[in-house]
């Protein structure tokens, strides 16, 4: 059961259908012929197996797992996702043939719901640029069935409107922050006040899952360690899909808020996400 190869799987089928990722990933600086993946399954109540040219890769593949980042060697592959059980010859969740894994990507892959509460698949291009000394990089992304938000500093909104699949980001100084979030366009607060301790030279990534209809929110946290630059060293700029992120004060505040959610004030429960080492 290699988690290596189905990393590899799942990625290509997301890099296939995501052509905007294939162009994202080309502006960052990674050895070429090989492609750093991770896949964080958070679609509840969805255990799955796995596939490769007939044979299982992976079985039981559970919610809430997040998978080790491996280094894998850009190349072709065939995928058949189905439900646990159901054996190479039943219905496929997710098929792709004959699918690319670029080389110089550092991508995680999330199968999760949309808005509307449907299955989908996400690709992700992890901001992996320097840091500069005494920075953290925030990035928050929006996974869950659940409606738009805003965050407030200080009572004022400071970022409107983030929805699924969005993400926001920003390079700010590494220590404890404050924020509060509110439901979009009312007063109504979802998650906080709380404390948030960001640690220098990581991006932290926290993933909102699940679906707020069935009371099942979750939160997957994700940290890629090792970004610390030099002293003179410049903080890493945007890239992959933070084109979409708003001001970088309001970036802060979203992806403390959401961080702060793992204190469970949310009151649909939170839950650590697991990592399945690869064998």
């Amino acid at each position: 059961m290699s988690v290596r190869r189905f990393t590899a799987l799942v990625a290509a089928s997301m890099l296939a259908v995501g052509g905007s990722t294939a162009a994202a990933v080309s502006a960052q600086a990674k050895p070429a012929g090989t492609a750093t993946v991770s896949v964080l399954h958070a679609v509840p109540g969805a255990t799955v197996d796995v596939y490769a040219n007939g044979k299982a890769l992976l079985t039981n593949f559970e919610p809430g797992t997040l998978t080790d980042p491996v280094k894998l060697p850009e190349g072709t592959y065939d995928l058949k996702v189905t439900a646990a059980g159901a054996g190479a010859g039943g219905p496929a969740v997710i098929q792709a043939d004959g699918v690319d894994v670029p080389g110089g990507a550092n991508i995680t892959v999330v199968a999760h719901l949309s808005a509307a509460g449907k299955p989908v698949l996400t690709p992700y291009v992890n901001d992996v640029s320097k840091l500069a000394a005494g920075k953290a990089r925030l990035t928050v992304r929006h996974d869950a069935a659940a409606p738009a938000v805003d965050v407030r500093a200080g009572g004022k909104p400071a970022f409107e409107g983030l929805t699924n699949p969005k993400e926001a980001k920003a390079d700010l100084p590494a220590g404890t922050v404050k924020a509060d979030v509110v439901l979009a366009g009312t007063s109504t607060v979802a998650i906080g006040p709380a404390d948030v301790n960001l640690e220098e030279g990581t991006n932290t990534i926290v993933y909102a899952w699940g679906s707020a209809a069935d009371k099942n929110l979750k939160l997957a946290v994700q940290t890629i360690p090792g970004l610390h630059g030099n002293p003179s060293g410049v903080p890493g700029g945007t890239g992959g899909q933070a084109a979409e992120q708003s001001t970088p004060t309001a970036s802060w505040w979203l992806t403390a808020v959401l961080a702060a959610a793992a204190l469970a004030v949310l009151g649909f429960g939170t839950s650590a996400v697991r990592v399945r080492r690869r064998s």
